[in-house]
């Protein structure tokens, strides 16, 4: 559901101008204890900075209210869509990206491999965050699981993570995730959210249980969690919503998938910059908005790693002039949601960013970060609406009224 079906209706579809979406996954932070500075009051960013300062800026609440957003539901926000009514498992999200054989009637599930103590206890949600070719491995092992009546397909993802892929009748994605999101206990039980959901609980249960025998012997990844069961989505698509061509850039699976689900295109790329960019300028002619995706300062901030997240951004300044080259008449610089090192976590805090056009008024604004961000003309507002400030400054939404 789109968050305002104004906006549908006010759209100005034979526009020619040219949108870029850059999108710094968890990009907010807050102040580390020993300076006081968050990641981006540290980074040099010298081209976010003159942007910010010429551009319009604010800060955008994913969910507002204190809430802490999954990376689905803030992408979607993004994207100008309700979070709250448009949500999409996790999983589901993986198989999109993935590109495996997926279907309505379909449960997909996220796997994060992990490694379990001889109690049972998880000791490492991320096993290690083990190279991305271990993963694949263990997705080989893993298609050793038989399950009657149903078929089970398992895809290797990004280092420690995975997609499954259940199909057969009866199927229902309301079950909780038993990823304990901490260490020291065990994982938690698979509950269904409802009777129809109680045959699914079965199944994945029964898929756990022959993945703990299968990975037993695995060092350090020797057990899986599951989160984020869902079904094939439903999503109003972008070119009928705005009258937009989109193109999805990113390396990581999962965010295709999220773009694939609003309808934009996507294409296979590696998750550095480099090469996001390189697909960038190939592309950028052929639509009218691209959203381009950067994971690893989101990795780097749960991993707790202050200075590895400040390097990232730095990386990501660096490339900013070679997306400029492309002259889009729109650059938007977000993120989905903060990801705080201090908090080595997701957060609710409001999260940066900046809208660069020719229509674009400067503001209090003088440097691309939390604390300059709150002095931009912009103020706090919902993520999703967002789109309707950038449509706006690209001429693309129509005046409302006689």
């Amino acid at each position: 559901m789109i968050s305002s079906d104004y906006t549908r209706a006010l759209c100005v579809r034979d526009a020619k101008t040219k949108i870029l979406m850059l999108v710094i996954d968890g990009l907010g932070g807050l102040p580390h204890p020993d300076s006081d500075k968050s990641e981006l009051e540290t980074a040099n960013l010298p081209n976010l900075d003159r942007l910010a300062a010429s551009g319009s800026c604010g800060l955008i609440s994913p969910l507002g209210g204190g809430f802490t957003p999954g990376s689905g539901p803030a992408h979607l926000a993004l994207f100008g869509y309700d979070p709250w009514k448009s949500e999409i498992g996790r999983g589901a999200l993986s198989a999109l990206g993935l590109g495996v054989d997926f279907r309505p009637g379909d449960v997909a599930s996220r796997l994060n491999f992990c490694t379990v103590d001889d109690a049972g206890n998880v000791t490492d949600r991320r096993a290690g965050r083990i190279p991305t070719e271990k993963g694949h491995e263990l997705c080989d092992l893993l298609d050793a699981v038989d399950i009657p009546g149903i078929q089970v397909s398992v895809a290797a993802e990004m280092e420690y993570r995975a997609g499954v892929v259940f199909r057969g009748e009866g199927l229902s994605d309301g079950v909780g995730d038993s990823d304990p999101q901490t260490t020291g206990i065990p994982p938690r039980a698979l509950v269904a959210q409802g009777q129809e959901s109680e045959y699914m609980v079965e199944v994945a249960d029964e898929f756990l249980a022959q993945a703990r025998e299968i990975l037993a012997d695995q060092d350090p990844a020797n057990m899986v969690l599951m989160r984020g069961f869902g079904r094939y989505p439903e999503l109003a698509q972008f070119d009928d919503v705005y009258g937009l061509r989109a193109l999805g850039i990113a390396g990581y699976p999962m965010y295709r998938g999220v773009a694939g689900a609003v309808g934009m295109d996507t294409v296979e790329v590696n998750w550095d910059m480099d090469s996001e960019c390189a697909l960038y300028e190939e592309r950028f002619d052929d639509y009218d908005y691209v959203y381009m995706h950067v994971k690893k300062t989101d990795s780097a901030g749960e991993d707790g790693d202050f200075d590895r997240k400040v390097t990232l951004l730095e990386e990501v300044d660096f490339y900013v002039p070679r997306l400029l080259e492309q002259k889009p008449n729109v650059i938007v610089v977000t993120g989905d949601h903060s990801t705080p090192s201090i908090m080595r976590s997701h957060s609710w805090h409001p999260v940066p960013t900046l809208i660069h056009s020719e229509f674009s008024l400067a503001d209090g604004a003088q440097n691309f970060s939390e604390r300059g961000c709150q002095l931009g003309s912009l103020g706090v507002m919902p993520s999703s609406a967002l789109m309707s400030f950038v449509l706006a400054h690209a001429r693309r939404l129509d005046k409302f009224g006689a």
